[in-house]
């Protein structure tokens, strides 16, 4: 009996030494599952904090592309503008060639191709989408027009275009040059 005591004892220790080495191992995962839910919210924080870093760069290149386009069709819309605003006066000068000349000579080829010029000067305007300013018996609006001159005629209504002295011109709705009217009334 007493030999089955010393087996029991034997038996209890190696038991009790397991359990202990089994609660150690325990511990230990423990411990390691804790220090890896720590590197998991480091990580998950990390993480959100790129996302949001690389949500916002998205946005400002987005917006820096819309931005641009912007820019880019302005610049050529104003270098569009500013170029037909310096063809202008050469297309009022071929006007006053034609208006000027005597109707003997309107036969001649110079007449007809300072003519055939003007035209084709017209055309490309209007393509372009260039339109001339309302002129003779329209309504004087100060947007388009600049008065310098202002005329009692009974025969046209009040702030009334009487006569064009300079054509203006408009190009997709803005006013290149506005047209020099002489103003009734």
């Amino acid at each position: 009996m007493e030999k089955d005591i010393e087996q029991n004892e034997i038996k209890n220790e190696t038991t009790e030494e397991t359990i202990d080495e089994t609660i150690e191992e325990v511990k230990e995962d423990i411990s390691e599952i804790d220090q890896l839910k720590d590197k998991l919210e480091k990580a998950e924080a990390s993480s959100k904090d790129y996302l949001d870093k690389l949500q916002r760069s998205m946005a400002e290149f987005d917006n820096f592309r819309k931005r641009t386009n912007i820019e880019k069709a302005s610049m050529y819309e104003n270098g569009t503008r500013d170029t037909i605003e310096k063809l202008l006066p050469i297309l009022d000068n071929f006007e006053r060639a034609i208006l000027s000349t005597p109707e003997e000579d309107k036969e001649n080829p110079m007449f007809k191709g300072i003519d055939m010029i003007f035209n084709q000067m017209v055309e490309t305007f209007k393509n372009m989408g260039v339109e001339e300013v309302a002129g003779v018996g329209e309504t004087f609006d100060p947007n388009i027009h600049n008065a310098v001159l202002h005329v009692d005629d009974d025969s046209l209504g009040e702030n009334v275009v009487a006569e064009v002295m300079q054509k203006g011109y408009k190009y997709k709705d803005k006013v290149i040059r506005p047209s020099m009217v002489k103003v009734a009334n």
